[in-house]
């Protein structure tokens, strides 16, 4: 019904920035919300912002004033803007959403994942 693709990931030195991206495609009728979560190998995966059918965006204290959430509604396409980022920033992130289906079915979908390296 719907797929997510992100895209953006790769490389970066501390203090470097990074843009990733998340298109949904598919039969979409309404789009719930999406956010971004991340994960490390023997740690949980964590979530790291979020954006609201109504545009309300929340974010992990962890980074709070260095990640931007954004979202264009009509290509259903979600960002992550990755500022300052650090050595433990690094990690396979993944783009999430609660999708209705033009059919009227509410599920919620995840990407497969991009790495982010930041590494000096």
């Amino acid at each position: 019904q719907v797929q997510l693709v992100e895209s953006g990931g790769g490389l970066v030195q501390p203090g470097g920035s990074l843009r990733l991206s998340c298109a949904a495609s598919g039969s979409i009728r309404s789009i719930n919300g999406m956010g971004w979560h991340r994960q490390v190998p023997g740690k949980q995966r964590e979530l790291v912002a979020i954006i609201t059918s109504a545009g309300v965006t929340s974010y992990a204290d962890s980074v709070k004033g260095r990640f931007t959430i954004s979202r264009d509604s009509a290509k259903n396409m979600v960002y992550l803007q990755m500022d300052s980022l650090k050595p433990e920033d690094t990690a396979v992130y993944y783009c999430a959403g609660g999708f209705t289906s033009v059919q009227g079915i509410f599920k919620n979908y995840w990407g497969k994942g991009t790495l982010v390296t930041v590494s000096s």
